[in-house]
């Protein structure tokens, strides 16, 4: 079998003066993806929203509330559709010279953290896209591709295939992963900085149809929306 994988994030700077950080993921079996795809593009038609018109967490507004609501209920009805959403509370209280390391490799081995659930299959194939941010994503993702594989010993690329950007607003399925990475670095903030009626709603859809907090982690076992809230000294490591 072959996966497809699609991975966003928010929050990941170190100097943004955003406490709250997120990673996450999207997979599905390749071969769902155009019926994915075109299921998105309905809602968006349902609602009179252009199809190139990309859903985005910053876009959630009261105007748009229940599509974005939709698109909620659509990937949790969907049996092809899972994620893996890494949050890191409090970014200001790392301490990366304990570590020996800076900002970046720390963040590589957070999305390590946040990937490395997904490959439960030796015999299936994977194929990892990621939001393209800057001009420095080519040597981002080849790094990442070389720690993804030495650490699943994958020394061919025979299992994780490969890492590619892509653009969020050309992929329907990227554009689920930006608001579920958004609700969840929303939810993790203080309550007076969650201010927004309408992103509120869509947080608390994401709790009622998962039946959790997305303050708390979930079992490892946890197949449709699998969570960690990842805590310094306890999910930090060095890779040998």
């Amino acid at each position: 079998m072959e996966f497809n994988v699609y991975c966003d994030e928010s929050c990941h700077l170190e100097y943004d003066k955003q406490p709250v950080m997120a990673l996450g993921a999207v997979w599905c079996l390749k071969d769902s993806v155009p019926r994915i795809s075109d299921g998105i593009r309905e809602l968006k038609a349902k609602h009179g929203i252009s199809r190139g018109l990309e859903a985005k967490w910053t876009k959630v507004s009261p105007a748009k509330l229940e599509f974005y609501l939709d698109l909620i209920s659509y990937f949790f009805a969907n049996d092809s559709l899972n994620a893996r959403v890494l949050v890191v509370p409090d970014k200001s209280i790392l301490d990366h010279d304990s570590y020996n390391q800076d900002h970046n490799t720390w963040y590589y081995k957070m999305y390590y953290d946040m990937l490395k659930g997904l490959f439960f299959d030796r015999e299936s194939r994977y194929n990892i896209y990621v939001d393209a941010k800057d001009t420095q994503g080519g040597n981002r993702i080849r790094t990442l591709h070389e720690i993804l594989c030495r650490s699943e010993y994958d020394f061919d690329h025979r299992v994780i295939k490969k890492i590619q950007e892509i653009r969020s607003h050309e992929v329907e399925i990227m554009q689920i992963v930006d608001l579920l990475v958004g609700a969840f670095v929303y939810a993790n903030r203080p309550i007076e900085l969650q201010q927004s009626a309408a992103k509120r709603s869509v947080v608390e859809m994401i709790e009622s149809l998962s039946h959790r907090s997305l303050s708390r982690s979930t079992s490892r076992n946890e197949r449709k929306l699998n969570v960690l809230v990842w805590k310094p000294g306890k999910g930090d490591r060095t890779w040998q």
